[in-house]
């Protein structure tokens, strides 16, 4: 019953985010990441202490 479940699950999980990603206007999550990993890399340089 837990296989079953936890299969059922899976598939409505990916069908929906099937659904969403064609109809819905989603932000592309590699170019989220980029930008946020760029932004962390300039506060650093920005605040890192000075030897």
């Amino acid at each position: 019953m837990g296989l079953i479940l936890r299969n059922f699950s899976f598939m409505a999980g990916t069908l929906l985010g099937i659904y969403v990603a064609q109809n819905y206007d989603v932000p592309d999550v590699k170019t989220l990441a980029n930008q946020a990993l760029t932004t962390a890399k300039q506060l650093e340089e920005r605040y890192r202490k000075r030897n």
